[in-house]
């Protein structure tokens, strides 16, 4: 009788250190959660969510792939990673998809999690630029408001890790997170994209030239490379005005925008600086380079063939332009640079008009050392 007491007694034992093991296992994969979403939630950018979400999502879990996809339909997310110069087309684990097909045919209306053995190449998509493809995965649809965001793409080389019917909510509530931190970053991003850009012609405005070409100066003094400035101006635009109508007049703005834009590489920023004005940064662009990009873009302009009501407008610009390079130059305070820039580039700008128009003028180097006086 003892002897039996004594054996449930220790069955019991073991019953409680197992329930408690699994206690203390969840509480600690509780706060591992709680450190996760708060993490996550204190992110300011775009590309810095990402990151987190990949990276710190394949550690969390213990995986061997994780993969981020996101619809774009308008190229919205691209631009704004562009904007902050993140090399996302770098990223294999990350995908941009211009359409929902491929969530819509895989997860349905309903919009459940696919969980199992990797069956065929339909799964392959969601995992692109994985060198050896997941043996199992889920992959959860980022759902908000019933609009499908994108997926997480999650895998491992272990064919039971995930098997049919095996509970997600554990997973799903954190792709729940992930879903309304993308939501509130998009959203953030795309009213901050609205008030930096002229809705006229695209580029943007005179207020993000003002915030960009500090953090432009700060990175050309830790790289120590040169920093270009253009400053463009439409020449007898009052002309065209007056002569074929405002409407005209916008249209002449926005293909000379598309046009500057064209000339200019990825890295480079253009500004609708006021009326006819535009202002371009060329980063790690020296005297040379800034002329033959001006250049360039003098040419396409003339070359534009526009066309209003059935008359050509003939449209020519004119450029200036001025290099800051920090090896080369006086040490001042970046907004004293700035401002230094701009304005040398908008004295040659002058001269090129009193010179004739429709040229390029060059105003070198600026903040040049001064001479010292024997």
């Amino acid at each position: 009788m003892e002897e039996d007491i004594t054996a449930e007694l220790s069955v019991l034992e073991s019953h409680l250190d197992g329930m408690l093991n699994r206690v203390q296992h969840n509480s600690l994969t509780l706060k591992r959660l709680q450190a996760f979403e708060m993490r996550l939630l204190a992110l300011n950018t775009l590309a810095e969510m990402i990151e987190f979400i990949i990276d710190e999502t394949r550690l969390f879990f213990n995986l061997d792939a994780v993969c981020l996809s996101l619809i774009d339909a308008q190229s919205e997310i691209a631009s704004c990673l562009e904007a902050d110069h993140y090399a996302f087309r770098e990223r294999p684990d990350l995908v941009l998809l211009e359409q929902d097909g491929v969530f819509l045919q895989s997860f349905g209306t309903a919009g459940q999690p696919l969980v199992g053995i990797h069956r065929d190449e339909r799964w392959s998509r969601f995992f692109p630029g994985v060198e050896k493809q997941p043996a199992s995965v889920v992959i959860i649809p980022l759902i908000r408001r019933g609009k499908i965001l994108g997926s997480l793409n999650l895998g491992s080389h272990q064919r039971d890790r995930f098997i049919n019917g095996m509970a997600t909510d554990f997973i799903e509530h954190i792709a729940s997170v992930i879903g309304i931190c993308l939501e509130n970053n998009l959203n953030v991003e795309t009213m901050r994209r609205t008030s930096l850009i002229d809705p006229l012609t695209g580029v943007n405005n005179r207020r993000f030239l003002e915030q960009r070409i500090v953090e432009e100066l700060d990175r050309s003094q830790r790289s120590r490379e040169p920093l270009s400035c253009l400053f463009l101006d439409i020449d007898y635009f009052k002309r065209i005005n007056d002569g074929f109508g405002h409407q005209a007049g916008d249209q002449v703005l926005s293909l000379v925008a598309c046009t500057i834009k064209r000339q200019l590489r990825s890295n480079d920023v253009l500004v609708r600086y006021g009326g006819e004005e535009f202002v371009a940064l060329l980063s790690q662009a020296d005297e040379t380079m800034n002329g033959e990009i001006a250049e360039r873009i003098r040419i396409g302009i003339s070359d534009l063939t526009i066309k209003y009501a059935d008359q050509v407008i003939p449209v020519t610009i004119s450029i200036g332009a001025a290099t800051y390079h920090p090896n080369l130059s006086r040490k001042l305070a970046v907004p004293q640079i700035a401002l230094e820039l701009v304005q040398a580039a908008d004295v040659a700008l002058y001269e090129a008009k009193r010179s004739g128009r429709n040229r390029v003028e060059n105003a070198g180097l600026v903040l040049e050392p001064r001479a010292v006086q024997s």
